[in-house]
């Protein structure tokens, strides 16, 4: 048995979030209606620092791909919502001197229960501060829930915002998705990888590819770190010494414990943490 975690203290309110269309200007109810009523679009988040991203090329690509599984779209809307994605990000850049985290929702203001319409799909951008320091290693529980389409970054939010609220109101910080045969996936809204002692490890499994993941993966093993894939499971963790969540508005973030296993911050794992950080922080960012 594990001790009982105390709930975490209740979140201060936080202001009104303001949605723009890709040429700046403002979000009417029409734009936002179909997403709002109906809930069918995707998105990609991305931090946006001194002009430039991390991964932008992938971002692009996550938008592009995605609009042609859920909307069907031809290759030239698809060129013309991205050129347009990145010139409203050259805007966001242009307002915002400190480091800011954008959401890129793509939508078609035409949907009904029917599905989307023949309207061409378009983008609205959402912006709020990006996180100023590293935040404390996460304290995770464990939740049987596999996502719609795991390898699509769509809206359809409410399994894991469920997940998220339910654990936090138990006093953990967040929940780490499991198959039904106990194998690991992903975070709620951010992928993990294990480290065994001598390899970084992503779990195999359905989830998304996240872009920060990718970067980090490709990050580590360019400091000489030994990455790979294996399959993870619940009942494996004790087994492993660390464990790091990541993401593009928080980059890397250590793992405490999920459920009665706690990761150790031993020399070896507080080492491979300034590691990952520091090579994560070095990505070349993309000039928007």
């Amino acid at each position: 048995m594990t001790a009982p975690h105390t709930p975490a203290p209740a979140a201060a309110p936080r202001a009104p979030v303001a949605v723009t269309r890709v040429d700046g200007s403002p979000a009417t109810p029409g734009d936002l209606a179909g997403l709002a009523l109906y809930n069918y679009g995707h998105f990609t988040t991305l931090r946006i620092e001194q002009g430039r991203v991390r991964g932008l090329g992938l971002h692009l690509r996550r938008l592009a791909d995605d609009c042609r599984t859920l909307f069907g779209t031809d290759p030239h809307t698809v060129t013309g919502l991205t050129d347009g994605v990145r010139a409203a990000l050259r805007r966001v850049a242009r307002a915002h001197e400190a480091p800011v985290t954008v959401r890129v929702t793509v939508c078609a203001p035409d949907t009904t229960l029917e599905g989307p319409g023949t309207a061409a799909p378009t983008a609205l951008l959402s912006t709020r501060p990006a996180p100023a320091a590293q935040a404390p290693p996460l304290r995770l529980t464990t939740a049987t829930y596999v996502r719609e389409l795991p390898e699509v970054k769509h809206t359809g939010l409410l399994g894991t915002l469920r997940l998220r609220a339910d654990v936090r109101r138990r006093g953990f910080d967040d929940a780490l998705l499991l198959d039904r045969e106990g194998h690991v996936l992903e975070g709620t809204t951010w992928n993990i990888c294990f480290w065994d002692g001598a390899r970084l490890l992503w779990p195999r499994g359905r989830c998304l590819p996240g872009v920060t993941a990718r970067l980090l993966r490709d990050a580590a093993a360019g400091a000489g770190v030994t990455v790979g894939d294996r399959a993870v499971t619940r009942a494996g963790l004790g087994a492993l010494r660390g464990a790091f969540a990541t993401n593009a508005a928080f980059g890397v973030r250590p793992v405490a414990s999920v459920d009665e296993v706690t990761f150790a911050p031993d020399p070896d794992v507080a080492a491979l943490t300034a590691t990952l950080t520091a090579r994560y922080a070095d990505v070349p960012a993309d000039l928007l």
